[in-house]
């Protein structure tokens, strides 16, 4: 199987024997460059086309360290080498330290750069899912299951997605296609919910010329259109029972019986399934045939929702925001913290889908320097992720209780008690806790949550990092 062309960035580098055959290594590993003298074009190329890695090379500008740093932050999930002519096992160190994936001391023979390639290619690479579109991702236990599928792509099993709507589960099907040695072949995709019976085994199965009113020739339908490829039936649990068996059928012979038709046509197809639904509820319930459920499930794989991948949300958001810059031609206008910290408190029930439409409604509606929270147009708790504002209140009331009581017990002028700790995200607050000492708490607590990344509590607070900054500063000195 030919293996894609993958697109490489080049950031610096002084033309040389050393770097011009590292970069011939690089294209007869599959990688075609693009090379940028520096950051800010590398940042013009990043955001309008996509890179499977970006070079560094270190000799080319004195602020290299900043540059990984900068790239690592602003392009999540995007592997960062750095080669060197001339360097040293602490600068490996340092670069290592700044987000660099790796460091390479040139010149390399050929198979170490092929080895270094292929473990990018496993461990980072995002492959092409359709119309250039990839499954993006932050989330570990993502990351896992992609690596799970890349290795189940390669058989003919059959697939079955299963995950709430707005998910992915069309490209993760388009992912196994394309990772697939059938990639050559077609993907034709169904939805099983968008037609009526009647049309919907017309457009799976075909027809013959006569087979019912309106059918003036014959038609091939999505089994033969993907011969040699994969079908992906999207939605499948909304087949009738009927519809059902004719499938299973079509799965245990692999031949198709086309509406009308006096013959069978044998199929070599790669079947490839989701569904919203627990499909496996249903076919207990009857509502699913269990035979086709079994003969769906030889390889279940199941989508988190986006509330569940955290760290996904401002990497897609930012995805997004760039795309429809791009596709709308608006000044590329940045998030306010504010409403980045309003996009990670929101609930995203209809996950990565409605997070598309928001942010594509928010470049919309931007009319100032950056998207406000008022721009993205969602309800959002008033809180932070540490919820704080219910236990202020009841903290309210028991205060009011015990001043009922005459009790002065935990007032603010004795010493101040540790928070509660409820659970990972609860705080309950001690009658007596003054506005300044649960800021300061609260500050130190999400900082502890991020493990010290001051960008990203800043996010979370809805502060600018010059505030958090000041801020800590203020409780240093006191």
């Amino acid at each position: 199987m030919t293996q894609p062309r993958r697109e490489l960035l080049l950031i610096g580098g002084r033309n040389g024997p050393e770097l011009n055959r590292f970069i011939a290594q690089l294209g007869a590993a599959g990688l075609d460059t693009t090379r940028t003298p520096s950051v800010a074009e590398a940042k013009d190329h990043l955001a309008r086309a996509r890179f499977s890695l970006a070079v560094v090379a270190m000799e080319s500008a004195p602020d290299s360290l900043e540059r990984i740093r900068e790239l690592t932050f602003l392009f999540r999930g995007l592997p960062v080498l750095a080669v060197a002519i001339r360097g040293s096992v602490s600068e490996a160190r340092e670069v290592i330290t700044a987000g660099a994936a790796d460091y390479l001391l040139l010149p390399v023979d050929d198979a170490k750069v092929a080895s270094l390639i292929q473990h990018f290619a496993d461990q980072y690479f995002d492959p092409e899912l359709g119309r250039g579109r990839r499954f993006i991702t932050a989330d570990e236990g993502m990351r896992h299951l992609l690596q799970q599928v890349r290795r189940v792509a390669r058989s003919m099993a059959t697939v079955l997605i299963q995950g709430e709507s707005g998910t992915g589960k069309e490209l993760i099907a388009r992912f196994v296609h394309q990772v697939s040695d059938r990639n050559q072949g077609p993907f034709i995709a169904i939805n099983c919910a968008a037609l009526p019976e009647n049309l919907l085994e017309s457009e799976l199965f075909g027809h013959a010329k006569g087979a019912f009113t309106g059918a003036l020739a014959d038609r091939k339908g999505k089994f033969l259109q993907a011969n040699g490829g994969a079908i992906f039936l999207d939605e499948i649990s909304e087949m009738s029972l009927n519809l059902q068996a004719k499938l299973l059928r079509v799965l245990q012979e692999r031949e198709v019986d086309p509406v009308g038709g006096r013959s069978a046509i044998p199929l070599d197809v790669r079947v490839i399934a989701s569904t919203n639904r627990d499909l496996k509820a249903w076919a207990q319930s009857g509502r699913f045939r269990e035979d086709l459920y079994y003969r769906l499930n030889v390889f279940p794989v199941r989508l988190p929702p986006l509330r569940q991948r955290p760290k996904d949300i401002p990497l897609l958001a930012e995805h997004f925001r760039k795309r429809f810059v791009e596709e709308l031609g608006r000044n590329a206008v940045p998030f306010s913290p504010e409403a980045l910290a309003a996009l990670n408190r929101y609930g995203w029930q209809g996950n990565v889908r409605e997070l598309e439409n928001v942010i594509h409604r928010a470049l919309l509606m931007a009319e100032g320097e950056e998207i406000t929270t008022a721009d993205l147009m969602i309800d959002v708790p008033p809180s932070s992720p540490l919820v704080v504002e219910a236990f202020l209140d009841e903290a309210e009331e028991r205060e009011e209780a015990l001043e009922d009581e005459g009790d002065d017990e935990g007032s603010a002028h004795g010493d101040f008690p540790r928070p509660e700790l409820e659970n990972s995200d609860q705080i309950r607050l001690p009658v007596g806790t003054t506005v300044r000492q649960m800021e300061e708490f609260l500050i130190h607590r999400t900082l502890d949550e991020v493990k010290g990344n001051r960008t990203r509590a800043a996010e979370l607070l809805g502060i600018s990092i010059r505030t958090l900054r000041n801020k800590l500063n203020e409780y240093a000195a006191r």
